[in-house]
């Protein structure tokens, strides 16, 4: 991680590309090295490791990105270059609040991630790692949506439902949201294929916290439609009582944050796609049922 960020200390704009092999010359990589795959064959170990090292730093705020497949450093970036520790690692990191609240809501595994590798079993480790996986597509994922356009967002939300299930056929979905745009409500969404309830919207692309008078906002907002159901999406998060608001309302009001977003679009296939697949196997007994 700090060679990658000594790499991009000047300040311009950088893609993994381009800083690939200054990064390389630093660890005295030959080419033959360099293009070394995974054993998946799905990409080149330094240039995965790469990408790694970019997702936690990113995550630290110590580089952003500044549009698809480019980062500069931050001013905390150079701060830290300024005085810099001898390895930059993901218990280093923890020091950034940024850091250590995305390590805080990611996906627990096994046994915290398993205390040491000599100690686990090859399922455990093949789980720690999917789940941190996980943990840093959801982050991409996040940082991809709020980086669209607001329009991009309310269809990004049309197309989640209808995935999981809710707003009927899509047309009749892209229809309903966006219509009513007052009172607070940015859609209506069905429930079910037949109508038979309504789902009322709020979609905010955010970067600061919501706060409970936001939530109260939409509360009124759903009374003045004689609604009972709201599900306030945004791509930043909650105060703690903004969710007590939601909990003890009358009506059912459904938050999700910026995480749990990233989440349900991982989940329902929604912006992502699978690159590789790892099967395992196990002694089938009625095989050797006759030995």
């Amino acid at each position: 991680m700090l060679p990658l960020l000594q790499a991009v200390s000047d300040g311009r704009d950088y893609t993994l590309k381009v800083v690939e092999s200054q990064v390389g010359g630093q660890f005295s990589l030959t080419e033959e090295e360099m293009r070394v795959l995974l054993p998946s064959g799905g990409a080149p170990l330094f240039y995965n490791r790469l990408a790694w090292a970019k997702t936690h730093l990113k995550k630290a705020g110590l580089v952003a990105q500044t549009k698809r497949g480019v980062f500069r450093i931050t001013a905390v970036g150079k701060e830290l270059l300024q005085n810099p520790p001898g390895r930059i690692d993901m218990a280093y990191l923890q020091r950034y609040s940024s850091y250590a609240r995305s390590a805080s809501t990611a996906v627990e595994t096994p046994a915290e991630v398993v205390a040491s590798a000599a100690e686990a079993t090859p399922d455990e480790i093949m789980e720690a790692a999917h789940a941190r996986s996980l943990a840093a597509l959801a982050d991409e994922v996040l940082d991809r949506v709020k980086s669209c356009p607001p329009e991009f967002f309310e269809r990004l939300v049309v197309r989640l439902l209808i995935q999981m299930g809710y707003g009927g056929s899509k047309a009749e979905a892209g229809r309903a949201v966006g219509k009513s745009g007052d009172g607070g409500i940015d859609g209506i969404i069905n429930e079910d294929r037949l109508g038979l309830d309504a789902i009322y919207l709020q979609a905010k692309r955010w970067e600061g916290v919501v706060g409970r008078p936001e939530i109260m906002k939409f509360v009124g907002a759903l009374a003045g439609q004689r609604a009972t159901k709201g599900v306030f999406i945004t791509t930043s998060w909650f105060t703690q009582e903004a969710k007590d608001y939601a909990a003890s309302s009358q009506y059912k009001v459904v938050l999700i944050d910026g995480a749990r977003l990233s989440d349900l679009m991982i989940e329902h296939n929604l912006g992502v796609s699978v690159v590789a697949s790892y099967h395992l196997k196990r002694i089938d007994s009625d095989f050797f049922a006759d030995e």
